[in-house]
């Protein structure tokens, strides 16, 4: 056994130590020695119309799975924006509030006292109450480290700050609407959704900044954050499909943003020396099967007004592209996966324990067939 795949075996078992003793899931064991996870985020897209074959967006639908591995049977978890990104941080389902986008930065209104057997808070609103705990804030918990990068927050400060960026709560939210020199929306922002974040102020302040930090965050190792979360703005991310500046938006918006941030993220000493990154879309577009699919036994929030698709059971078939050291390039995965799963799969590389509906049977922490090219795995108990 060469000396590398020796170290990869010894991080394998205490990480299946780690694993047990904090009550993660039994399949986590599997997973590569993974220490620096990065989420980029982009908009509105179903898979046939992203991925295909005379897509765009040539380098995400193309380049990029040459890359790493084409998850084709990711889905978003429901309609429109934040609900998704909610669920990608904290494993909380759709309510009415979110579901809308919260034009109203409203606090949500706990309608039982205390979390229900699956983890999530009943009632509505947009500002989770500090019962509800996040992603950064397990963490923090662990030793490990976080920061959001938002393209654009802060470029007005009239609309916003530079950090942490938010309007007072119960005030209308003008960002949902993109203007010139400055395209940053707050419900693509999940981290100021939560009171665990937006409370301690300058804890806030230090973790969801601008996305211009990020080359200095890359520049090494040490000063690269464990997780990484990076939100485009509203062209970008390809939401807008003519942009507020004039510059053409969807897919060649996408394409453009792509090819500029991947490289530096990949190239850099964190991703290379243990790096994950996954570039997927919040929803789909539409309303068919496609559009408001759903996989993986997704439930709703109980008592809510609609489902989590609005005229579907989800958020549709968005696809999904997994780039790491750990992965064989080119390949393809059809097994089902969702929001969800990514915020498992997540708290399994660093031995957390699942929040929310990413503790129930069905999602799936990514397997063999996302990490094929990781070193062998220790023999199965």
């Amino acid at each position: 056994m060469s000396v590398r795949a020796s170290l990869v075996l010894v991080a394998t078992l205490s990480g299946l130590a780690r694993s047990a003793a904090a009550g993660v899931p039994a399949e986590a064991a599997g997973l590569p020695p993974i220490r620096h996870v990065f989420v980029l985020v982009l908009e509105n897209m179903s898979y046939s119309h992203t991925f295909a074959p005379d897509s765009d967006a040539p380098y995400l639908a193309h380049t990029l799975p040459k890359q790493g591995v084409l998850l084709t049977q990711y889905h978003a978890i429901g309609h429109a924006s934040l609900d998704n990104y909610v669920a990608m941080v904290s494993g909380q389902a759709p309510n009415h509030e979110t579901q809308l986008d919260c034009p109203t930065y409203s606090e949500f209104r706990l309608s039982a006292p205390a979390l229900n057997a699956d983890g999530q808070a009943l009632g509505a609103g947009c500002v989770y109450p500090p019962i509800v705990k996040t992603l950064p804030d397990q963490l923090e918990a662990a030793g490990l480290t976080w920061r959001g990068y938002m393209e654009d927050m802060g470029n007005d400060p009239r609309r916003e700050r530079a950090t942490c960026g938010h309007v007072p709560i119960g005030a209308a939210d003008p960002t949902s609407v993109a203007q010139r020199g400055d395209q940053y929306a707050a419900k693509h922002n999940p981290f100021v959704y939560f009171h665990t974040i937006i409370d301690a102020t300058a804890r806030c302040d230090a973790r969801v900044v601008n996305l211009a930090r990020l080359p200095a965050d890359l520049a090494s190792a040490a000063a690269t954050p464990n997780f990484v979360f990076i939100t485009p703005n509203l062209c970008s991310d390809g939401h807008d499909p003519k942009c507020v500046d004039g510059r053409e938006g969807g897919l060649v918006a996408i394409n453009a943003f792509l090819e500029q941030w991947v490289p530096l993220i990949v190239n850099s000493a964190a991703f290379r020396a243990d790096g994950m990154l996954i570039v997927t879309f919040d929803e789909a577009d539409g309303i068919g099967r496609e559009g408001s699919g759903a996989c993986c036994g997704e439930r709703p929030l109980p008592g809510a007004r609609y489902a989590p698709g609005f005229n579907g059971p989800g958020g549709g078939r968005v696809g999904a592209v997994v780039l790491s050291p750990f992965v064989k390039p080119g390949s393809v995965s059809g097994v089902p996966y969702n929001h969800y799963s990514l915020l498992k799969t997540i708290e399994a590389i660093f031995a957390l324990k699942p929040l929310g509906y990413a503790a129930a049977a069905g999602p799936q922490v990514f397997g063999a067939d996302v990490f094929s090219g990781a070193a062998p795995h220790p023999p199965a108990r």
